[in-house]
């Protein structure tokens, strides 16, 4: 299995939550576009359907709704379920995925599964057939024009020059890449690490970067980050996510567990998977605080150290290569369409609609330095 690699203004985050800019790596600057566009899309799918959740969401809640999901669902899964079924197998090739969380996508409401023409077993079979529910069916209609709203939204906000060149730097980027990738970050994987299908797929995509362009902005971010990260994860201990948003963050000295979350905007439920990667590999030693024995510290070992300073090297290594790649005035060119974005005017979008769930758990102090697309819904922060 391969792996892959405002019309308001708002406080500027805490000077050690985000870092300075100018050191943060490409895959950060991207990552964080990338979460702050999907918040904001995720926020707007919210307040439109139906749905269950496991906060109170307000008006949205409805008691026979499909469970709440994100992007991924829609970009890497709803979007090519036609209403008279399609196979697992055409599916997955559609997608470009290993995990089309098909099981979860039936049990939440949006899909049904049959049996496919073979019989036996009915998971993993390639012919089983997927259909939308009645409720997929109004998710897919929730969703489609939502990615074209909250660009709008950017371009009101950034102004659409600003919109426009990042489209442009990231198209001429994605129209050169020699493998076709799937619309959003896949679910990641056991250590973390990205998995994606290696069916019978397009390996090239010659589509130019004038065809990108037609791309929405989510999936164009997305196959960036991914070419990125299967740059840096090939043959690498650690993948990039569990890298860029833990271990970055770790000293010597120790870090209380419960701050994680809060410092690198992802999930509890992402740190602690995080932790315990890091722990078995000898990375990270857990214990209590020398003077607060209440509270958990994670530390580096000496093991750790080494790996977080290899770690900033092999980033900046990968970067290099993506400028031999594709030039050094086009990722010179991304880079510069990218910051403009990253400060704080991001926050303004992420803020949730009154009774959303986000409105129930503590604000981020920072946005993730790589998305965190785990299983248990595909948000990008591992909520």
């Amino acid at each position: 299995m391969p792996r892959l690699m405002g019309p308001k203004q708002a406080q500027p985050p805490p000077t050690g939550a985000g870092g300075s800019l100018a050191r943060l790596p490409l895959s950060a600057l991207l990552s964080r576009v990338l979460v702050a566009f999907t918040i904001e899309l995720d926020n707007a799918f919210e307040e439109r359907m139906p749905h269950r959740a496991t906060r109170p969401t307000g008006a949205g809640r409805a008691r026979g709704g499909p469970w709440l999901g994100s992007l991924l669902l829609w970009s890497n899964a709803l979007q090519f379920i036609e209403e008279d079924g399609i196979t697992a197998g055409e599916l997955q090739r559609r997608a470009r995925t290993e995990r089309l969380l098909l099981e979860k996508l039936e049990r939440w409401g949006y899909v049904v599964v049959e049996a496919g023409a073979s019989g036996g077993p009915r998971r993993r079979r390639a012919d089983e057939v997927v259909r939308p529910t009645a409720a997929g069916r109004k998710a897919q209609d929730v969703w489609r024009p939502l990615p074209a709203l909250i660009e709008k939204r950017w371009q009101t906000r950034f102004g659409k020059d600003a919109v426009d060149g990042l489209r442009t730097s990231l198209g001429a980027i994605v129209g050169r890449l020699d493998t076709e990738f799937p619309d959003y970050l896949p679910v990641v994987g056991y250590g973390l690490f990205t998995e994606t299908f290696d069916g019978a797929g397009p390996k090239t995509t010659g589509r130019g970067a004038a065809a990108a362009l037609s791309l929405e902005l989510p999936a164009l971010l997305s196959k960036v980050l991914l070419a990125l990260t299967l740059d840096f994860e090939r043959g690498w201990p650690l993948s990039l996510p569990l890298s860029a948003n833990v271990l970055r963050l770790l000293t010597a000295e120790g870090v209380s567990v419960k701050t994680l979350p809060q410092k690198s905007g992802v999930s509890k439920e992402a740190i602690e998977t995080s932790l315990s990667f890091l722990v078995k590999r000898g990375l990270v030693a857990l214990g209590a605080h020398a003077t607060d024995g209440r509270t958990r510290v994670a530390r580096l070992t000496p093991k750790g150290m080494a790996e977080q300073q290899a770690f900033h090297q092999r980033l900046r290594a990968v970067e290099e290569g993506l400028e031999e790649r594709f030039g050094p005035d086009a990722v010179q060119a991304l880079r510069a369409s990218l910051e403009p974005f990253v400060p704080a005017l991001l926050f303004l979008g992420i803020e949730p609609h009154p009774g959303g769930w986000r409105a129930s758990v503590p604000k981020p102090e920072a946005l993730p330095h790589h998305p965190m697309v785990l299983h248990r819904g595909g948000f990008p922060d591992g909520a």
